[in-house]
């Protein structure tokens, strides 16, 4: 995980200043795992209550641009921000709304059909597969 020196350093070597609302939109993505900006506002405003959330979606795309977080969208709602260091396919289900995680190298056979026959390099990281949970399947009636 990367530490507040090193995104002010990052910050520096591209020209730009390091801000406290965009330290406090970082940790708060780090803290949720899974987050969308609302909730990240909400949780930076617990800290400073003045953070609106058009500064929240700056610093979100100002971070992803640094390679610092990532968005996937897992829903027909916002995107979901993760961590960098927080790769994984997303299995999103349509009933109950459980988002479960596996790795991206479950996809590494149709990633590898993808590049040959279409020339395509897909990003695993940034995928929400939808379906339905092995609970929601065994319990139709639970939902």
């Amino acid at each position: 995980m990367r530490n507040q020196g090193s995104l002010r350093s990052t910050l520096h070597q591209r020209g730009m200043r390091m801000t406290p609302q965009r330290q406090l939109v970082l940790d708060a993505v780090r803290e949720l795992g899974h987050a969308t900006p609302e909730q990240v506002c909400k949780r930076v405003q617990g800290t400073a209550a003045t953070v609106n959330i058009t500064t929240v979606y700056r610093s979100l795309d100002l971070l992803e641009q640094l390679g610092l977080v990532r968005h996937t969208h897992l829903g027909h709602g916002a995107p979901t921000y993760s961590a960098d260091e927080h790769e994984h396919v997303h299995l999103v289900c349509h009933h109950c709304g459980a988002i479960d995680e596996v790795p991206c190298e479950l996809l590494d056979g149709l990633a590898d059909l993808l590049a040959e026959q279409r020339g395509f390099a897909l990003d695993a990281s940034h995928l929400g597969l939808s379906g339905t949970c092995r609970n929601c399947r065994e319990n139709p009636t639970a939902v």
